[in-house]
């Protein structure tokens, strides 16, 4: 059986020393120009990327490309968070990285461009993940279709990189009124497919009208 500790030693002697990461902008994920043989990109998000090997299909490992101080802070929130069903666990901390429980399934925004049905279970168990975090002492922050995914009808939340932030972030509560008002009755069994650019323009759209709605 495969250890932690080898996959920490690969992760250092041999994902590190190959992978380049450039984060250009704050608000893009980043960009992955280099990746070592036998390792797979799952995901990227504003300041890390996550990566997989093919000899630990269970396991993630979060590559910070810059926000170091982030890191420490995200990993505090795991250790809050303890084992619940819809968020991952933190398996071991290195210096620029994160091993993790990997969650399967899709994101809510590939499912959305996918056509493919999104249950209201799915809503339901990611507002009783948020309700369970808050009970920790938590803010779920940045909560949105791009870091929650859907597995069996089940949701999961695979982002918690910002719960530690303070204030009000309002993206999923917004989402899930768009997901009542609008996508079950206008998409749920329709299954029609919307392309990522129209997606991103809708995106881009709504955090402008958050930043103006803001600045009012």
């Amino acid at each position: 059986m495969n250890s932690i500790y080898s996959f920490i030693e690969m992760i250092e002697h041999q994902l590190l020393p190959e992978l380049i990461l450039e984060s250009e902008y704050v608000y893009d994920p980043v960009r992955i120009t280099r990746i070592p043989s036998e390792w797979e990109c799952v995901g990227t998000g504003n300041y890390a990327g996550v990566f997989t090997h093919v000899d630990y299909p269970d396991w993630v490992v979060k590559v910070y490309a810059r926000d170091f101080a982030c890191l420490e802070k995200e990993a505090d929130v795991y250790k809050r968070l303890g084992d619940h069903p819809a968020y991952s666990q933190l398996l071991h901390k290195g210096d620029v990285y994160l091993i993790l429980k990997r969650l399967y399934g899709i994101t809510l925004y590939d499912a959305f461009h996918r056509g493919l049905p999104i249950p209201e279970s799915v809503i339901i168990d990611v507002n009783e993940a948020l309700s369970y975090a808050k009970e920790r002492g938590l803010n779920p922050y940045d909560v949105h279709g791009k870091n929650v995914m859907m597995h069996n009808n089940r949701g999961y939340v695979v982002d918690i990189s910002d719960f530690y932030k303070q204030g009000e972030d309002t993206k999923w509560r917004d989402l899930v009124r768009a997901y009542y008002r609008i996508y079950l009755p206008l998409f749920y069994k329709r299954r029609i497919k919307v392309p990522y650019t129209l997606l991103d323009i809708v995106r881009y759209s709504y955090r402008i009208y958050k930043k103006f709605k803001y600045l009012l």
